[in-house]
């Protein structure tokens, strides 16, 4: 039984699933897609509707939802909230604004007549991770549904729970039965439902090697792809920087989620003007975080979601350590039942370092020193990464034009990097390809196609 849902607080045994046979995925695929027939010929209205209701119903179960998001990968109760909250938020942004990104686009030309127009493609295989268990699932979702396409979710192995939920609150929301579909398969299964003829696209979200194989499986049977990998931030403070303002951010955008985010801030890169200061302010910061059970309001840091995970961030920070970096507080796993690691600071961090070069996926903030300015700049774009970036100054002016030089999908000055379905969201480099939310997001999955009329 692959699908094993394990309270990561206390390592205790929750729930276990048996996965898919051949049979029961392919005839739940066929469902999906004759489901995804019949809602194509729906109206943006109508879909609408059905987002809206969803929205609904996961603010109507909202203690129930974030609960199970906490019981299962050990996000704090308060945080499990707000990400329940966001995707009834992302639900009513596509609902009221689909048919507008949607609507034909009128283009010059030689014609008496002609403009583009958006059709959906099939069904979206969702392949998503397991540290925002919701809202990595109804950003991608909710879109891809006012499209008029259907979607197939792949959901990480350690949070089946989870995902069998999001299927009972989209068919709560009024959806068609099996034009949201769950597959509880495991992930040498996914080349198979690639292969089938309804999906049409996929998108993951998800590690590098997971991307790499399935972007190489799309690209065999000519799917479309959309891809949001790891992440390495870049913090960058420079001289003129409201350092107390910096530092809170700095320590909010590392240790949410128990710093188990693609877009945490994860290399703090400091000019040597404020560098000492800076590490000054972090400390007490980072010493005063409140670490225990996550269904306690007042937690703040959880346990990793598997102690596998711990293993291997402990790896990173004793490598890094080993080769020249300074341990300034924690830098150890935490003792007792649970995957809790102590929200850990590391300074000096050198170059050819886990820290400087990888990334690290728990509480752990690293300090890169630069020699000045310049420095920061190319230490920032020397990483195979490029997903978010924040950069600190007074003049925000100025920061705005080096922005321009950060390889990035995003950068946030004087603000914490974070998705808003407002804007679009993405990477480049080993971060992945193309975007999500905004009206970039929902077109991705669709058909643009020209239309000519003489």
């Amino acid at each position: 039984m692959p699908f094993t849902s394990l309270n990561p607080a206390t390592g205790e045994l929750i729930q276990s699933f048996p996965d898919w046979d051949t049979q029961h995925l392919r005839a739940s695929l066929e469902m999906a897609g004759a489901a995804q027939a019949q809602w194509r010929l729906t109206s943006f209205e109508q879909r609408a509707a059905a987002l809206r209701q969803t929205a609904a119903e996961l603010r109507r179960g909202l203690a129930e939802y974030a609960a199970l998001i906490t019981l299962e990968m050990g996000k704090p109760i308060r945080e499990a909230r707000a990400e329940v909250e966001k995707c009834a938020l992302a639900c009513e942004y596509y609902a009221l604004n689909g048919a507008h990104f949607l609507q034909d686009e009128p283009v010059e030309s030689d014609a008496g007549k002609s403009y583009v127009s958006y059709a959906p493609l099939g069904v979206v295989l969702a392949v998503m991770p397991w540290n925002f268990p919701f809202w990595q699932v109804f950003r991608a979702a909710a879109p891809a549904l006012i499209a008029g396409n259907g979607v197939a979710l792949k959901h990480a192995s350690n949070v089946p729970q989870c995902a069998l939920a999001i299927e009972r609150i989209f068919r709560a929301g009024g959806l068609p039965e099996h034009l949201f579909t769950t597959l509880m398969i495991t992930s040498a299964q996914v080349a198979e439902v690639i292969a089938a003829a309804p999906v049409q696209a996929v998108t993951l979200t998800g590690s590098e090697s997971a991307g790499r194989a399935v972007a190489a499986l799309a690209g065999q049977h000519l799917k479309k792809c959309v891809l949001e990998l790891g992440g390495s931030d870049a913090f960058i403070v420079l001289h003129d920087a409201d350092l107390e303002l910096a530092a809170a951010n700095a320590v909010a955008s590392r240790f949410l989620n128990g710093g188990q985010s693609c877009i945490a801030a994860k290399r703090f890169i400091l000019v040597p003007e404020i560098a000492d200061e800076f590490v000054k302010l972090l400390i007490p910061r980072i010493r005063g975080l409140s670490v225990g059970d996550p269904l306690q309001e007042n937690t703040q840091i959880g346990p990793l979601a598997r102690r596998d995970l711990r293993t291997e961030l402990h790896r990173q920070v004793t490598d890094t350590l080993a080769r020249g970096a300074q341990p300034v507080l924690g830098c150890q796993p935490l003792e007792g039942a649970g995957a809790y690691y102590q929200p850990s600071l590391i300074d000096h961090t050198p170059p050819a370092t886990p820290a400087w070069r990888e990334e690290l996926f728990g509480p752990v903030a690293a300090v890169i020193r630069a020699r000045n300015e310049e420095d920061a700049l190319r230490i920032t774009n020397d990483t195979r990464f490029g997903l978010g970036s924040s950069l600190w100054s007074r003049d925000a002016a100025r920061a705005e034009r080096l922005s321009q030089d950060i390889q990035a999908g995003s950068c946030f000055i004087n603000g914490m990097v974070k998705s808003d379905p407002r804007l679009p969201f993405g990477g480049i480099k080993a971060s992945g390809f193309g975007r999500e939310l905004s009206y970039h997001g929902i077109r991705e999955f669709t058909n643009a196609k020209t239309v000519w009329v003489r």
